[in-house]
């Protein structure tokens, strides 16, 4: 991989850390630590590919996002992900205009945020992390949202689960590390690319030589928005958006964007870090009439081995006429190759007809095969969920059916506009399942963000997720009927506070045989 021919320089950024350094070669992803004492200031420094008239650049992660220099403030916000707010009361609001009953709402998970929250008009892109310690679990989710107030400009925020299904939100700023909420806005720099809308894409925990710090660092790889229009030669058959609008929307509208990069040492305080691109973006767009010359979103990062990271993302090929995803690889994480596309448009009249896009990809832990899951999109514009995988997760991408693993609902659900966005988490331990979250379109544009679950190591069978089955499976431990497994009972029920009147008046009617089995 191509080097830069001048040194570069370095650009500075304070982040929190303790008093020792450690410095890899490459970068190396691990799982991150949470620390038990407040840190220290250190500052950290990163490779700045791009130097912008020699001049040396100082950001802060403060505890105020998007500050610059001179507004930072000093003092450190503990990194410890348990500590209690003062501020701002982590919380589940009650959504704004909530689906009316359970059947409708069936697999949703997250709503759109209270009235006058920063994310009460639109919310999507999930991206979801979960990290084990020895006494308990943590989730984390990543997805952007618009207010309001101004629906057409989106922010990145961060909520946190106990169980990936039950979250909770902040309804404004974050400002201190035991906080939900916003945690990213866009750039005030009049010459970046990211000064209308942002989105998160992937959330890599790593330690890299471009990167000086204690331990591993948040890297969160995003799509950035200018407000500079993409202009489309020809008709096409089905409008184009980007980024595309479910509420508050128009037809046609398509601005550039480019993916850029942050670090955190909390998930909550971020820092940018220029790319290559003279506006501060990890790379351009191709040239000409290259399938990726109008855009480059949805910038999802996989993490091979050392000194070998690749990023798959999508864009319009205007000249085939459909949406395509691309691959590009990297040795640190910050400067990057273009490989090509590698999956363009499905065949007449299938789900994924008019391309694909909005790609996660994952490297199953059993086989050590590449798992890509796709939003499809068909002649009519509906989105739905495909599945392909690859040996090594550069070529030979192969689907693995025709149909889609995941369509929108019935006419009455929360999610019958059109589901997309997916993001994959396999679970880890004696659980041999995977979860799919995504995001989800309604009646007039109403956005949610769901979960299936898949029909046990069966990646190729998901169920939309019940608040009831993860209730008596968390209860009584087991394997649900659905998941065609034997079920075993671990506990008496007069240790459990649940009844067996309780159980049968959960279970649906197709399960109530299965269901009495287990109780005799």
């Amino acid at each position: 991989m191509d080097t830069a021919a001048a040194a570069p320089t370095f650009k500075t950024v304070n982040v929190l850390a303790s008093s020792a350094t450690r410095r890899l070669t490459n970068p190396t992803a691990i799982t991150p630590s949470w620390p038990s004492t407040r840190p220290h200031m250190l500052a950290l420094y990163v490779c700045n590919p791009n130097p912008r008239n020699n001049v040396h650049f100082l950001t802060r992660c403060s505890s105020k996002p998007d500050v610059d220099s001179e507004n930072a403030t000093t003092k450190s916000p503990t990194v410890e992900p348990d500590s209690n707010s003062k501020t701002q009361q982590l919380s589940t609001p009650p959504p704004n205009q909530k689906p009316s009953s359970s059947s409708s709402s069936r697999g949703l998970v997250f709503d759109l945020g209270t009235k006058n929250s920063w994310d009460s008009a639109e919310i999507g892109s999930p991206v979801v992390k979960r990290y084990l310690s020895d006494d308990e679990e943590r989730w984390y989710m990543w997805y952007h949202g618009s207010s309001d107030a101004n629906p057409t400009s989106d922010s990145i925020g961060l909520a946190v689960s106990s169980n990936g299904v039950h979250w909770e939100r902040g309804t404004g700023l974050v400002r201190s590390s035991g906080e939900a909420g916003l945690v990213m806005n866009c750039s005030m720099d009049w010459w970046a690319f990211d000064t209308e809308s942002i989105r998160p894409s992937e959330v890599v925990v790593m330690s890299s030589s471009k990167v000086r710090a204690s331990s591993a660092v948040y890297w969160l790889y995003y799509t950035g928005f200018s407000s500079e229009k993409v202009e489309l030669s020809g008709s096409l058959k089905l409008p184009l958006e980007n980024p595309e609008r479910t509420y508050h929307g128009g037809t046609d509208r398509i601005f550039k964007s480019l993916p850029g990069l942050a670090i955190s040492q909390d998930g909550r305080h971020w820092a940018r870090i220029e790319g290559e691109h003279h506006t501060g973006a990890l790379f351009d767009l191709g040239s000409g009439k290259e399938w990726d010359s109008l855009f480059a979103s949805a910038p999802r990062v996989v993490y091979h081995g050392t000194g070998d990271l690749r990023m798959y993302y999508h864009s319009f090929d205007a000249e085939c006429g459909h949406f395509a995803l691309g691959i590009a690889r990297s040795r640190d994480g910050i400067k990057w190759v273009k490989l090509g596309k590698i999956i363009g448009g499905g065949p007449d009249g299938s789900f994924d007809e008019f391309g694909a896009a909005n790609a996660h990809v994952v490297r199953n832990r059993k086989n050590g095969e590449y798992v890509m899951v796709y939003e499809g999109v068909a002649a009519d514009g509906q989105r739905s969920i495909g599945l392909a995988v690859s040996p090594d997760g550069l070529k030979d991408w192969k689907k693995c059916q025709d149909e889609a693993i995941l369509k929108p609902s019935a006419e009455d659900a929360w999610d019958n506009k059109g589901v997309g966005s997916p993001f994959l988490v396999q679970m880890d331990g004696d659980a041999d399942e995977w979860r799919l979250y995504y995001s989800g379109m309604g009646e007039g544009g109403r956005t949610g963000i769901g979960m299936v679950v898949s029909e046990g190591g069966d990646i190729r069978s998901f169920r939309r997720w019940s608040d009831w089955i993860f209730l008596l499976s968390n209860k009584l431990r087991i394997l649900h009927p659905l998941h065609g497994k034997t079920v075993k009972k671990l506990k008496a029920l007069d240790t459990l506070k649940i009844s067996k009147r309780e159980v049968e008046n959960q279970l649906e009617i197709t399960q109530m045989e299965s269901g009495r089995r287990l109780l005799r």
